[in-house]
C-alpha cells in the first residue's frame, strides 16, 4: 500500500514548483499531495494550521518533505504536538537555525521581500527536541539568489549556508551536489528524501547530524 506524502514549496514558489519532485516520488509508491500557499501574503501561522489539518486526514501516518521555508513550517507545525499522525520529516535546503540572507535584507529595511514568513527565516530554531524524525537535505553548489542580495559564509547552495541547516537535534544530515532551487530537480535530492522516509537515515556517504 503507498504511503501518505505531503510536499510544502519554498519562498517564492508555488506548488508546481515541486511537480518533478512530486513524480519521482511518486514512481516509488508514495502518495503524494501538495500543499500550495502563499508564501509571501500568508501568515505561517495559518499554513501551519493548514498543514496540521492535512496531517489529520491520514491518522494512521504521513510524511512531510519541505524545501526551504518548507521545511520551517513543517517542524514549527509538528513541534510539540502529539496528536498528530506519525511520520519521517525531511526538510530539503531549509535554513532552520535561521538565515543569514533573511537578517541581512531586515538590516537594510527590506524584510518586506520576504513576506509575512520574514520572522521565521531570520530567527530560525534553537534545536529538534521531539521524537519526531528529521532528516535534512542540503546543496553546496553555491549559484543562486543569494550572491546577489546578501553575504554567505562557507560553502552553501546559493541562497542558504550549509551550517545554517546543521540544526542540533537532526535524525540525519545530508549534502548533495546541487544549487537551492536546483535541489527539486536533483534525482540524486529526490534519492536521498526517499531513503530516509523508509529507512530513517540517507545513503552513505553523508554528513552526520550535530
Amino acid at each position: 500500500m503507498s504511503q501518505p506524502l505531503i510536499l510544502l514549496h519554498g519562498l517564492w514558489m508555488r506548488g508546481i514548483t515541486l511537480t518533478v519532485l512530486q513524480r519521482r516520488l511518486e514512481s516509488v509508491d508514495y502518495r503524494v499531495e501538495t500543499l500550495d500557499y502563499l508564501s509571501l501574503a500568508t501568515p505561517a501561522e495559518d499554513t501551519i494550521e493548514a498543514l496540521r489539518e492535512r496531517m489529520r486526514a491520514h491518522p494512521d501516518g504521513v510524511h512531510v518533505v519541505g524545501h526551504s521555508l518548507g521545511g520551517l513550517l513543517a517542524l514549527l507545525a509538528c513541534r510539540k504536538d502529539d496528536s498528530l499522525p506519525p511520520g519521517r520529516i525531511v526538510c530539503m535546503a531549509s535554513p532552520l537555525t535561521g538565515s543569514a540572507i533573511a537578517r541581512q535584507l531586515a538590516e537594510h529595511r527590506v524584510s518586506w521581500l520576504l513576506g509575512q514568513n520574514h520572522a521565521i527565516l531570520e530567527q530560525g530554531l534553537d534545536a529538534w527536541t521531539d521524537a519526531r524524525e528529521v532528516g535534512m537535505v542540503a546543496g553546496n553548489n553555491s549559484v543562486g539568489l543569494g550572491a546577489m542580495v546578501g553575504r554567505l559564509e562557507g560553502e552553501s547552495d546559493g541562497t542558504v549556508a550549509l551550517a545554517e541547516t546543521r540544526l542540533p537535534g537532526l535524525t540525519d544530515h545530508c549534502v548533495v551536489q546541487t544549487s537551492h532551487t536546483g535541489m527539486l530537480l536533483s534525482r540524486d535530492a529526490a534519492s536521498q528524501v526517499v531513503a530516509f522516509l523508509r529507512h530513517g537515515r540517507f545513503r552513505q556517504p553523508n554528513t552526520s547530524a550535530t
